[in-house]
């Protein structure tokens, strides 16, 4: 009987030990799949905080207003805040930078001035961050291209008046830029080695201080952003001769680009793209270039845009990072050609 009853209690045992092994391997497969859930929901879920743009430029100006007219349509889009984070300096590589070195989870993009940071990049070699680099496109937002304005007292009305008036006298007028290194600048070198002329540059900080000097003709053309000269052309204080775009504005239908006006191979869109930092999941890059090609297509957006000179253009990611290249390469000759040196 003493047997028997060892030999039970060993059966009893192993069935117990079977029945807590398989108990074992069923709450370590309802783990996985709960875990499993968990992690698809939460993958499912993007974005569930706040998405923070930045910019490499200070309130008011072109890319703040892109900014934060796209941001606040992303956030209706997406169900959730869209905040603009303004970090200007260093030709546009202190808010590069940051947008770097964010963590890639698809929580901090950044709203890129192609155009510019192409210029940049072959100036301030120093920069430490590079945006075909340390980034992966999203999508192309649009354009703000740049006007040739000149003085009303200017006895020319058009692109060829001007280069012949210019020409009569080699290195007696002067063009106004932004400041040195920047696309307005850039713009009038590339115009001035196109056209053959010999100009002195003057460079001023910002629009503010050079559109004075352009008004009295010290200062015998700019390029200047359409909404800091459109007041004055309406008022007769400026002509208007072209846009720098590779087509007409839409405020300013009436006035030819540069290749309409006879100077062709000067194409300056001034793009606005927006992209993330490399190693952004994939998810977030295709639920934001989902989101932004929606938004950048709804009419009152772009009124509200128009009405400040830009032009949304939704451009696929792809051909952001072709864009990229393309203006860096572009203006890297326009650059070393000006020999343009950092101030």
């Amino acid at each position: 009987m003493q047997g028997k009853q060892y030999s039970g209690a060993r059966v009893r045992a192993a069935r117990g030990v079977a029945f807590a092994r398989q108990a074992g391997r069923s709450l370590r497969a309802l783990a996985l799949a709960l875990g499993l859930g968990t992690a698809m929901a939460a993958q499912a879920a993007y974005p569930e905080r706040p998405i923070q743009i930045v910019i490499s430029f200070p309130p008011a100006g072109a890319a703040d207003v892109m900014a934060r007219a796209v941001g606040q349509k992303l956030s209706e889009e997406l169900k959730q805040s869209v905040v603009v984070e303004n970090r200007p300096g260093g030709g546009g590589g202190i808010g590069m930078t940051v947008a770097a070195r964010a963590q890639p989870d698809g929580y901090t993009v950044y709203l890129a001035a192609v155009t510019n940071l192409a210029i940049a990049a072959s100036i301030y070699k120093s920069q430490q961050s590079n945006l075909a680099a340390d980034f992966v496109p999203i999508g192309g937002v649009g354009i703000a291209p740049h006007v040739l304005v000149v003085p009303a007292t200017l006895p020319v009305n058009n692109v060829a008046e001007l280069i012949a008036y210019i020409k009569k006298s080699p290195g007696q007028y002067n063009f106004a830029s932004q400041g040195t290194g920047t696309l307005s600048h850039l713009e009038s070198e590339l115009f001035t080695m196109k056209a053959g002329l010999d100009m002195v540059h003057v460079p001023y900080k910002g629009s503010s201080q050079a559109l004075p000097d352009v008004i009295s003709g010290r200062s015998s053309m700019f390029f200047d952003s359409i909404p800091g000269s459109m007041a004055l052309v309406k008022s007769g204080k400026l002509k208007a001769l072209a846009v720098g775009s590779s087509r007409r504005a839409a405020l300013l239908p009436d006035v030819p680009t540069l290749g309409e006006a006879g100077l062709s191979g000067i194409e300056a869109d001034n793009l606005f793209g927006l992209v993330a930092p490399k190693g952004t999941p994939q998810q977030a890059i295709d639920t934001i270039t989902a989101a932004l090609e929606k938004v950048l297509a709804l009419p009152d957006l772009k009124s509200a845009l128009a009405a400040q000179g830009a032009e949304l253009r939704f451009m696929p990611a792809a051909a952001l990072g072709a864009a990229i290249v393309q203006e860096t390469r572009s203006w890297g000759e326009v650059v070393s050609a000006a020999k343009v040196e950092p101030q």
